[in-house]
């Protein structure tokens, strides 16, 4: 009656820290979804930036080389302007030099010439028209010069509203450049911005992954759980087999391999891959006999027991999880030390060997899977 309260109270602890670990596990899951539910907005985001960088950046670039040909239109009109401004000005200076010329004649002959042919007039009229003429050749020379003049003076305005203009399609230029700069360093930013947000969202389905497998394999071993003390509490009702109770002895650490020796006091009665029967053409484990007598079986290494109780054909055992994919399973006992949920370190004792289950002596069946696959002990003790 101890015993069996024994094992309600066990099921009863291992089920409420199952519950507390699935909800631990569930809840790290989902932290891990929203995580990645965020980068994810975060990498659209700034794809969506980069995307109107880039056009902007376009838009940019496009202006500037329109701009560009807009300048070298008005470098050729500004030049188009100095040459006519240099010739405006030759011009001027040609009509001013007549000018002084004709001056300087009149001055000299002290206008002998043009009395002359005013006296040589053979009637007032003709007298008046060359009075006429003359006065008209000096209206002239003044208002060719004037009007020479007025031709530099547009001209030069003219070239200096081109170089004005010039002058601001420079400046626009210079600022786009700036806003380029500008606009190159976002855009790289943003780049870089984005190659971190997919090397985070990596990461966090890398951990997302681990942390469903972890989950799975929980999920896995619960289910193995339940099914062992199932079976165990199956097999206490019949009357028939069931896991006897003893308590654990010392540690006992032996050997020099990677796991330490699961019956110390036992020798080899049969090796692993041996011939066996044709229902079992080659032996899964190692069998390590006790000379009819219950002798300590112990853990090879630290993991959890995730089976601890009766099997028809393994009678009472206990299977290890070690992690990284490596299981342990220790077969025929008489009675067990530890059970499901529990942690173990490496050589805790487990129970004593026994004779239960499909056996012919008392003895333990010692057997090492990766992965599912059973692989030869001798390589781990």
């Amino acid at each position: 009656m101890l015993h069996k309260k024994r094992i309600i109270s066990l099921l009863l602890a291992v089920v409420f820290s199952l519950g507390l670990v699935f909800r631990a596990q569930a809840s790290d899951i989902k932290e891990v979804e929203k995580k990645g539910d965020e980068l994810e907005e975060q990498k659209s985001a700034a794809e969506e930036q980069k995307k109107s960088l880039t056009a902007e950046l376009e838009s940019i670039l496009g202006e500037m080389e329109e701009i560009q040909e807009q300048m070298v239109a008005k470098e050729a009109e500004i030049q188009q302007k100095e040459e006519e401004l240099v010739q405006a000005k030759i011009d001027e200076n040609n009509q001013y030099e007549s000018m002084k010329k004709r001056i300087q004649y009149m001055y000299e002959t002290g206008n002998a010439e043009f009395i002359e042919i005013l006296f040589a007039s053979e009637s007032i009229g003709e007298f008046l028209n060359n009075a006429e003429y003359i006065t008209t050749m000096s209206e002239y020379d003044r208002e060719q010069l004037i009007e020479f003049r007025n031709i530099v003076d547009l001209v030069a305005q003219q070239e200096a509203v081109l170089k004005g203009e010039y002058e601001e399609l420079s400046a626009l230029q210079s600022a786009l450049g700036e806003k380029q700069v500008s606009v190159e360093q976002l855009l790289a930013e943003t780049s870089m911005k984005i190659e971190d947000l997919e090397e985070q969202i990596g990461e966090n389905a890398a951990l997302l992954e681990k942390l469903m497998k972890e989950a799975e394999e929980a999920a896995e071993r619960e289910r193995q759980r339940a099914a062992a003390l199932a079976a165990q509490q199956a097999a206490q009702a019949r009357g028939g087999g069931g896991s006897a109770y003893v308590e654990a002895g010392p540690s006992v650490v032996s050997g020099n391999g990677q796991f330490t020796h699961p019956c110390p006091s036992g020798y080899i009665t049969s090796y692993f891959g041996e011939y066996r029967s044709p229902s079992d053409p080659a032996h899964k484990g190692m069998d390590f006999g006790t000379g009819g007598q219950a002798a300590p079986t112990y853990a090879a290494a630290d993991g959890t027991v995730v089976i601890a109780g009766w099997s028809n054909s393994a009678g009472n055992w206990v299977v290890i999880n070690h992690g990284n994919g490596i299981t342990t399973k220790y077969m025929h006992h008489s009675a067990l030390s530890v059970s499901v949920g529990q942690r173990v370190t490496k050589g805790q004792q487990l129970g004593l060997t026994g004779n239960t289950g499909n056996s012919a002596g008392v003895h333990l069946h010692f057997q090492v899977e990766v992965n599912g696959v059973a692989v030869d002990p001798r390589n781990y003790l």
